[in-house]
């Protein structure tokens, strides 16, 4: 049986996964917008598989390139010191429990001082964020722990069980990049409480967001026991959305189809 701490860990590196095309396009968005995210950039915020996203994605590590003129310091501040808490995490976890041989493409490859090939001397982190957060998840989980086969040769683990001290340490630092993600994905929910302007989308009841400094925010319908919403609920029954299942309640609604002709 997992950890409940390792679950929630592994919980947040994928929400930082799934919201980091959206922190790399409000690097270039001016911060000036009522409302984050605006709608050219509502795409990356998709589940789904998207093309747009993916580009986004593709794009080397913040640490390894220059924003010559970025479009909103919060943004890329807040991408930066994902990428660096991130990066030195997967560095700590693989020098802890990491075995095997160097060819195995699940292993990390630390920082190399004195490199004469700058992409050998980054290492993993060539591979960009998401790479790095797929590497710290599996060894929140303790994947690949077990003595494996190899043709007909049984051989050692790839890596050791990560022992409780580094479990909490990931934890600390996936809960403090999840923060800052949300900061700035949800920019007008950093404290305080407020009434969306969007009804409960089941029930029609009205919606509040509530966040604070140290936690991303969750959106709540206040109708009560009586909304069949398909979400968890709180202590007083009403339904309750969390990060990041909130977020597509916090985007603005879609502006209509130019090309789309209206009723008459």
């Amino acid at each position: 049986m997992q950890h409940p701490v390792a679950i929630r860990t592994a919980a947040r590196l994928r929400t930082i996964r799934e919201q980091w095309g959206a922190l790399l396009a409000a690097v270039e968005t001016p911060s000036t917008s009522t409302v984050w995210p605006p709608a050219e950039t509502r795409a990356f915020l998709n589940t789904g598989a998207d093309e747009g996203a993916l580009l986004v994605e593709d794009r080397a590590p913040l640490t390894l390139r220059q924003h010559p003129a970025p479009a909103n310091l919060d943004a890329l501040d807040a991408a930066r010191f994902v990428e660096r808490q991130v990066f030195n995490l997967a560095d700590t976890l693989a020098a802890a429990v990491q075995h095997g041989t160097d060819d195995d493409p699940r292993r990390w490859a630390p920082l190399t001082l004195g490199a004469r090939d700058a992409r050998t001397a980054v290492g993993s982190r060539a591979h960009g964020l998401h790479w790095a957060c797929v590497f710290v998840e599996a060894r929140v989980l303790n994947e690949d722990t077990e003595p494996e086969l190899l043709g007909d040769t049984l051989i050692s683990a790839p890596f050791a069980t990560l022992p409780e001290h580094l479990l909490h340490e990931a934890a600390r630092v996936a809960r403090a990049c999840e923060q800052r993600v949300a900061r700035i994905v949800a920019a007008d929910t950093i404290t305080g409480s407020r009434v969306l302007p969007a009804p409960c989308p089941s029930c029609g009841g009205v919606l509040v967001v509530r966040a604070a400094p140290a936690d991303p925010p969750t959106v709540t319908c206040c109708t009560g026991e009586r909304c069949e919403a398909d979400t968890g609920r709180d202590a007083h029954g009403r339904r309750v959305w969390e990060w990041p299942a909130c977020l597509p309640l916090l985007l603005p609604p879609a502006a209509p189809d130019v090309d789309t002709p209206q009723a008459a």
